[in-house]
């Protein structure tokens, strides 16, 4: 049996009658589309994060797109993010018409190098997109002042930190506008594909709802501006609004696999070897995925597939370095914090519903490999 980074099943089967009910809750409530499901979950998970407004769309790059779109994002325009991140928050600021400006990371947590950011500011600059990346959240503080010095927005990537808490601020609240997945693997997944924008702005929730049904508003089949097709769909609303009430615990349960790994293999940490994932001073996280460093990788990987153990890689190819990037002009050393982590970083297996046993099997074979290498 192989081992894999990431497995629904046994949630699944523990939650399979409650989500049977939500599907059969849709299809007996006689709307398909933009129902009392999108609109339950749109105000429950407003709600959770403490804020007025919540945009379900359909997934969590047009999340992005669209919430960059409704804080004045458009062609010419500059956002400043990252390229150690999934591809999709850089293709929605293309989508968007703007022009991705990357800013390095930092060694000790992958996350965006607030200190780089300022020079990267220039006349064209719109917005800034901090991704709060594997699960805790990039330190806030310094872009809050740049974007008030400079008039600039910021939209948040929480794709990948939901619940996530940075000095007391949950994440999605400490800009004007933030952006969620809830493709399966999220801390909140759905049975699919889903997104959402939150924020606490009433123009921005207005300028959402207007972009993600064609650009329609009060009447519908008159376009007021031209938008998209980028409804959340019913059925999956209604999964995640029975799943919001137990992300509390997903959450937890993350932790308690977090502390374990760190119990199992703390020992074995050194310079120049394993390096595992730390939490900044002032955040709760979330670990969406378990993230941890060797210079040895690649080995490591290939070897543990022969204790029937399959390993992720979030991400082996910075965006600046792809084929459809090439034209923004970043050269290799461009980013060479980011370039670096690339070869060393690897994911451990994580989810809520990870049994004890088989977390216990990848520690013990990832001591075997590493004492041998």
């Amino acid at each position: 049996m192989t081992t894999y980074v990431w497995d629904y099943l046994p949630e699944y089967e523990a939650e399979r009658e409650d989500i049977a009910d939500a599907v059969e809750t849709v299809f007996r409530s006689g709307r398909l589309v933009l129902g009392a499901s999108v609109q339950g979950f749109e105000e429950e998970f407003a709600g959770y994060h403490g804020l007025p407004h919540c945009v379900g769309v359909d997934n969590g790059t047009n999340a992005v797109k669209l919430a960059l779109q409704a804080v004045g994002v458009g062609p010419g325009d500059e956002v400043v993010t990252v390229s150690n991140t999934a591809a999709p928050t850089v293709v929605a600021i293309d989508g968007a018409g703007a022009t991705p400006v990357f800013v390095d990371i930092r060694e000790e947590d992958f996350l965006m190098d607030t200190a780089q950011v300022a020079a990267a500011i220039t006349p064209r600059t719109k917005a800034l997109l901090p991704v709060h990346l594997y699960g805790q959240c990039v330190d806030m503080a310094p872009l809050k002042d740049l974007a008030e010095r400079h008039g600039l927005k910021i939209v948040e990537d929480c794709a990948q930190a939901h619940g996530a808490r940075h000095h007391g601020s949950m994440a999605g609240t400490m800009g004007d506008a933030a952006a969620f997945s809830f493709y399966p693997t999220k801390v909140l997944g759905a049975y699919g594909d889903g997104g959402a924008v939150v924020t606490g702005d009433a123009a921005v929730d207005a300028d959402l709802r207007r972009l993600r049904y064609y650009g329609m508003e009060d009447v519908y089949y008159v376009v007021q501006t031209p938008g998209h097709n980028s409804r959340l769909d019913e059925v999956q609303a209604e999964i995640l609004r029975r799943k919001l009430r137990r992300l509390d615990a997903y959450i937890a349960a993350r932790r308690t696999v977090a502390r374990r790994y760190e119990e199992g293999l703390r020992d074995l940490v050194a310079p120049g070897g394993l390096l595992l994932p730390s939490t900044n001073d002032g955040n709760e996280h979330v670990h969406y995925v378990y993230v941890v460093r060797h210079p040895r990788r690649d080995e490591i990987i290939e070897r543990l597939k022969a204790y029937g153990i399959a390993l992720n890689i979030s991400y082996p190819w910075p965006v600046h370095t792809m084929t459809g990037f090439r034209h923004l002009g970043y050269g290799k050393g461009s980013l060479p914090v980011t370039e670096r982590l690339a070869g060393e970083i690897f994911s451990l297996p994580m989810y809520p519903s990870l049994p004890q046993d088989l977390q216990d099997k990848v520690i013990s074979a990832l001591r075997d490999v590493l004492a041998t290498i």
